[in-house]
């Protein structure tokens, strides 16, 4: 069984992800009518600006890599299973979840189930990556962390 993806496929999966993102919580920002929602919205997709680019710098270093497996493919396998049930890995999707939220407890609860998710996926990106990269990575997921509490917190203020 040949490789589903490369590390550079899983990285460029990131950068999507991100990208979903920022228009989710950009388009959020836009239709809230709570201004203390509104800056959270607009302060997350800043946070989701930032992670392309650091995915981006990533990106332009990895070369190919080949992680250690218990058998062939069992890693790119394990990705590829992760990124088929994650919708954000899919282009254009951030904006469309945010259109079908009906408030700002549904889109508050999707943005937690996705920097859940994120940070799932980004756990198993780390084996895609050099030990530097992964540190990096590490960091991205601790900001992921972060943003979970903001909404947890601001699901509590609502």
């Amino acid at each position: 069984m040949g490789n589903v993806f490369a590390g550079s496929e899983v990285i460029e999966m990131g950068i999507q992800i991100e990208k979903n993102g920022k228009d989710f919580y950009d388009a959020l920002a836009a239709r809230t009518k709570n201004e203390k929602a509104r800056e959270m919205y607009k302060y997350l997709a800043g946070e989701e600006e930032r992670h392309i680019t650091v995915f981006r710098k990533i990106l332009s270093s990895v070369r190919t890599y080949e992680p250690q497996e218990a058998y062939p493919g069992e890693y790119f396998a394990y990705m590829s299973a992760l990124a088929s049930d994650y919708v954000f890995t899919k282009k254009d999707m951030g904006k469309a979840m945010a259109g079908k939220t009906k408030d700002d407890k549904e889109a508050i609860d999707k943005g937690m189930g996705f920097e859940k998710d994120s940070i799932v996926f980004y756990e198993g990106m780390k084996k895609a990556v050099s030990k530097e990269e992964s540190n990096v990575i590490d960091m991205l997921i601790g900001q992921e962390q972060s943003h979970l509490k903001k909404l947890v917190e601001l699901k509590e203020n609502l």
